[in-house]
């Protein structure tokens, strides 16, 4: 028996309307332009269906506080840092303006173990994502929930050194340098309030990391954006991400993607070649 065996299976609906004030910020966030059509990007669920908690409901991090409520969907686990590390997403028809989108969500399973670094906690979620009736987006998504930092911790990741990422063995590429107000545009779409991402002095004093961290969805949005720019919006049928490393603000970040064998491998590298995430997909 576990303490969170009450959790799983557990759901919760949530509903939102896509109108074109939201598409058109999502666009300009990322510098792409005004729509050619009523489909939206792929990516575009991150910003639906999001948290809803009161501010006076929030956590020292910003998450909603886990104060135990029987009816919340996540469990009261005590570890204090919580991460997205991954998602396995499959798409089942695009997203449009003037949809009603209803995600469901179900929590799978919940698994605890000893890492390196201390006591680590595992959720599995699947959300399902229904616009107008019709079936959308499928997501496993992954939580990773982890010790405090100690406060003479190193901070994370390291300082980069003089190596420089090698762009020669991947078929497209781009290099970008995401900075804060990227990232504060991103959390305001997504109505994450994560202090990592916003507040410099407590993720490096409280979590320990280096600046400012980019969000881990948000490089997966950039990920697709390569995709889209070689095989046109919509094209994917699948796309995984895995988080590996922290991405810090205001440094660059390559995305690069090559083929093979029918599928297509992706990736984010620090500037010294450090990866920051892993991905990969397959087209329509």
């Amino acid at each position: 028996m576990s303490a969170w065996d009450a959790w799983v299976g557990r759901e919760a609906v949530q509903s939102d309307l896509i109108d074109s004030a939201l598409a058109k910020r999502w666009r300009a966030t990322f510098d792409r332009g005004a729509n050619t059509g009523d489909a939206l990007p792929q990516g575009f669920h991150f910003c639906l269906c999001t948290p809803d908690a009161a501010t006076a409901d929030l956590g020292e991090d910003g998450h909603p506080k886990r104060d135990g409520n029987p009816n919340a969907l996540l469990p009261p686990i005590p570890l204090p840092r919580r991460m997205w590390a991954a998602s396995d997403i499959r798409f089942l028809s695009p997203l449009g303006r003037a949809q009603t989108v209803a995600r469901t969500s179900k929590v799978v399973s919940i698994s605890e173990k000893e890492g390196k670094t201390g006591k680590l906690a595992f959720v599995e979620l699947e959300h399902s994502f229904a616009a107008n009736g019709e079936k959308a987006i499928h997501e496993a998504q992954t939580l990773v929930y982890r010790d405090a930092a100690a406060p003479d911790a190193p901070l994370s990741p390291p300082a980069p050194g003089a190596a420089q990422f090698d762009l020669d063995d991947w078929d497209a590429s781009t290099t970008t340098t995401p900075d804060s107000r990227l990232l504060f545009r991103f959390s305001a779409l997504t109505f994450n309030t994560h202090r990592i991402h916003y507040d410099l002095p407590y993720a490096r004093d409280v979590e320990r990391y280096r600046g400012l961290v980019v969000h881990g969805p948000l490089i997966a949005s950039l990920l697709m954006q390569l995709v889209a720019d070689t095989h046109g919006e919509n094209a994917l049928a699948t796309f995984n991400f895995r988080a590996i490393s922290p991405a810090i603000a205001g440094e660059p970040l390559h995305l690069a993607m090559r083929q093979s064998a029918g599928e297509i491998e992706l990736g984010a590298f620090a500037d010294e070649g450090r990866q920051t995430m892993k991905a990969s997909a397959t087209l329509n």
